[in-house]
């Protein structure tokens, strides 16, 4: 089972690299860290967009230009539009967003005609942090795409975690569906949620895990936490996955890792499309856009 970043890079030099299509990708940050992980080996890379553009950013960064594959489109829109096309057409295995805005990026993915959703698929997020405080990958979802998510919604976002952490060598994970308490209470939603879920795992209809909740994040992760209150659960003091009941639980949880934390590393992709979608912020460190792109390689198909 993968627990590190650099097992991933390892694992992804051990196969056929898959290849990166960066939508409208004529920045610094995305030239640069589509350069890195050429170097390192793990992909191959497309960049689709002004190539006068991409000429004056790879000058600047001292980046060879002819280490990618480039295809010249002097207006973002039809930048976008054609970066997706390659992912259909089966030329491209990831999709990354570059200087474009999220707006469009996200409106071309969901475009009925030419995007990469399929029928009736939930979009989600999917986000992995290395902790030092913890002895493994821990795996999140949702923390950006879905604000409130529904009984159905968390089914999806389960899977998606479990796929992840599959995709990571894991082939038993552990979920924690994660509320305020451990305590059932009928009156919070995030509790019944939780509790449907786990019968849901424990009944074979969420597959290829061991589920539990609700559990306080402390139970969790901590086994501390689960001797002191004498919890007895599968999962609770060793999850791999967490998933949360709402988008702000989730995105505090992964912020106040990487903001209050030194030498946590972590990653994020958009998952449910028919290509995993890097959608990183410009605030995003060179380190978490790489981490990034090695998590979309490894579970692209």
């Amino acid at each position: 089972m993968i627990t590190t970043f650099e097992q991933i890079y390892d694992l992804l030099r051990s196969k056929t690299k898959k290849r990166l299509v960066a939508a409208w990708g004529v920045d610094d940050h995305t030239i640069t860290a589509a350069s890195k992980a050429i170097e390192l080996g793990i992909v191959d890379v497309t960049l689709v967009g002004d190539s006068a553009m991409i000429a004056k950013v790879c000058e600047e960064e001292k980046i060879d230009m002819s280490i990618f594959t480039i295809f010249d489109y002097k207006e973002e829109l039809k930048a976008i539009a054609y970066a997706i096309d390659l992912i259909n057409a089966g030329e491209g295995d990831i999709l990354m967003k570059g200087l474009c805005s999220t707006d469009k990026y996200m409106r071309a993915i969901l475009n009925k005609e030419r995007g990469l959703l399929p029928p009736k698929a939930t979009l989600s997020h999917v986000s992995v942090l290395q902790n030092p405080n913890y002895k493994k990958l821990i795996i999140l979802g949702d923390m950006a795409v879905i604000p409130a998510p529904d009984l159905k919604q968390k089914v999806a976002i389960t899977n998606y975690v479990v796929n992840t952490a599959k995709a990571l060598g894991n082939t038993m994970p552990k979920v924690a569906f994660i509320a305020a308490t451990e305590q059932m209470l009928e009156g919070m939603l995030a509790c019944v949620d939780a509790a449907v879920l786990s019968k849901k795992c424990d009944r074979g209809e969420i597959k290829g895990c061991v589920g539990d909740g609700p559990l306080a994040l402390d139970v969790a992760i901590s086994p501390e936490a689960v001797e002191i209150k004498k919890l007895k659960s599968p999962v609770a003091g060793d999850a791999d996955c967490l998933v949360f009941p709402n988008i702000e639980s989730a995105n505090v949880f992964y912020k106040s890792n990487s903001q209050l934390m030194k030498g946590v590393k972590q990653a994020a992709i958009m998952v449910g499309a028919k290509a995993p979608c890097v959608l990183s912020s410009r605030a995003d460190s060179i380190e978490t856009k790489l981490n990034s792109i090695a998590l979309a390689a490894a579970t692209a198909k």
